[in-house]
């Protein structure tokens, strides 16, 4: 089942999940996964300080995809696609868009028809 999350209530919603992960990608299409805990300013995710490797992937493909897992079985994760903007001494992200997704449970019908319930946004 997929949730839209409004992006004016993402800080609330970031208090639930534990552990992020960044996920960004390389001029070869690799994916490259770091752990982060961002911060929400004014409709912006600060991810801090990063490495050459991500911010190698930021200055060629400034799309990025921030996944916060379940924090029980069952749950929903957290997604956040955005575009990465780097400073000096860090990264933001600003998001496009947030969606709280799991599963669809089995013998129950989804919106969209398809086995996650994958609703665009």
């Amino acid at each position: 089942m997929s949730i839209k999350v409004d992006l004016a209530q993402l800080a609330g919603k970031l208090g639930d999940f534990p552990t992020g992960y960044l996920i960004t990608v390389s001029d070869d299409h690799r994916a490259h996964t770091v752990a982060v805990d961002p911060q929400l300013h004014d409709g912006v995710l600060d991810i801090g300080p990063v490495g050459n490797s991500t911010r190698r992937n930021i200055c060629g493909h400034p799309d990025a995809t921030l996944l916060w897992p379940p924090a029980e079985p069952g749950g929903y994760s957290l997604i956040v696609d955005g575009r990465g903007e780097l400073t000096d001494d860090s990264l933001r992200v600003v998001p496009h868009r947030a969606v709280l997704h799991r599963p669809a449970q089995p013998n129950v019908p989804t919106a969209s028809g398809c086995g996650d319930d994958c609703v665009p946004l």
